[in-house]
């Protein structure tokens, strides 16, 4: 019994780093564009990631030649932390 409900825990840690990591991919292609920042999706896209983004910055410098790397940064530190949760549980 315990063993399903850490199994279940597992599977819906992974299914929210699965969709951060679909947010966070989102964010940074609509950062290209220039949207219009008083649509509610966008401010929800801004107040999900830039969270994150502030954390990544604060202890490694992400603007690389006037890129911010900070999305690709947390990507993979999201898929280490994904592979490395599938392989406790799985």
């Amino acid at each position: 019994m315990i063993d399903a409900l850490l199994n279940s825990i597992f599977t819906v840690v992974l299914t929210i780093i699965f969709l951060y990591k679909w947010i966070i991919i989102i964010s940074a292609i609509l950062s290209w564009v220039r949207p219009d920042p008083y649509n509610p999706i966008v401010q929800m896209l801004y107040r999900l990631t830039e969270p994150a983004y502030a954390f990544v910055r604060r202890y490694i410098p992400t603007v690389v030649g006037g890129m911010d790397l900070a999305p690709l940064i947390l990507i993979f530190a999201l898929i280490f932390l994904e592979t490395f949760l599938k392989s406790l549980a799985f």
